[in-house]
């Protein structure tokens, strides 16, 4: 099962490393014959995204500019979200909660319209900035929902405890529930750089030229119908496009697991 799983990620890897030589006589899991890396030299620097071509490292940090505050500002917020409506309940509470829930299932072709009206009166449209707040409010529905989902399983003992002391709003929040929320911000920070770095249909629709994201770029790349088909580069590059969210499950993927869990197991 694991080898037919990871199949796809050698050939990917393998392909990469060949000579247009090598692609062309041999199969697609054989062996490179000898291994070079002007394939990932090219794409990360010289390859031709359509009439551009610069490689993927441009496109690469507009997605690291748009991903990084998309998911801090998302997460922050998703958590004062979720300590109000499950903490400080007020008249429409359940009401609020329901319309986030809801949120989580609009697709994404519904709010293209809305937003870029929205992005064009605020004159960010086609812009880095554009995506950044884009993401953040198609992402609170979700953070919000994991953060009170978290939240309404620690004990309101608790909470009315550090009332009594005189622990106001703000205080309760950092003070008490922030220390101890680490897995859920884990949840939320690998749901969220995922879904943000993935995503293609924001990213072609409200940005352009230079400020466009690596999948956009990405598509571009294997699109472009100039020359000779260079899987090798193609390949090189998608891996490029892959290798940060990667990163963020090889290093935090276990906090995944913990966090989703840690809710089910309280109380």
């Amino acid at each position: 099962m694991a080898i037919y799983y990871l199949l796809p990620l050698y050939v990917m890897l393998s392909t990469s490393v060949k000579t247009l030589d090598d692609i062309r006589g041999g199969n697609l899991i054989a062996l490179p014959q000898s291994i070079t890396f002007d394939a990932w030299s090219k794409a990360w620097s010289s390859a031709c995204t359509g009439v551009e071509c610069g490689g993927m490292k441009g496109f690469f940090w507009n997605s690291v500019k748009m991903a990084v505050p998309s998911v801090l500002i998302s997460t922050l917020i998703g958590a004062v979200n979720g300590y109000v409506v499950s903490m400080w309940r007020f008249r429409g509470s359940d009401v609020l909660f329901t319309l986030l829930l809801v949120g989580c299932f609009i697709p994404f072709q519904v709010v293209l319209l809305p937003m870029a009206r929205l992005l064009g009166e605020l004159g960010i449209a086609n812009t880095t900035s554009g995506l950044v707040l884009v993401h953040v409010i198609y992402g609170l529905a979700f953070t919000t929902l994991f953060f009170r989902n978290f939240f309404v399983t620690i004990p309101d003992e608790l909470v009315k405890a550090a009332r009594i002391d005189g622990a106001g709003f703000w205080t309760i929040f950092f003070r008490i529930l922030l220390p101890i929320s680490g897995p859920i911000f884990m949840v939320c920070v690998i749901w969220q750089f995922t879904q943000i770095w993935n995503d293609f249909l924001f990213g072609v629709v409200f940005a352009a030229g230079e400020a466009q994201p690596i999948t956009v770029a990405l598509n571009n790349l294997v699109n472009t119908s100039t020359g000779v088909k260079e899987y090798n580069v193609d390949m090189a590059a998608a891996i490029i496009a892959a290798l940060p969210t990667l990163f963020v499950y090889m290093v935090a993927g276990r906090y995944f697991v913990r966090g989703l869990t840690a809710g089910a197991v309280k109380g």
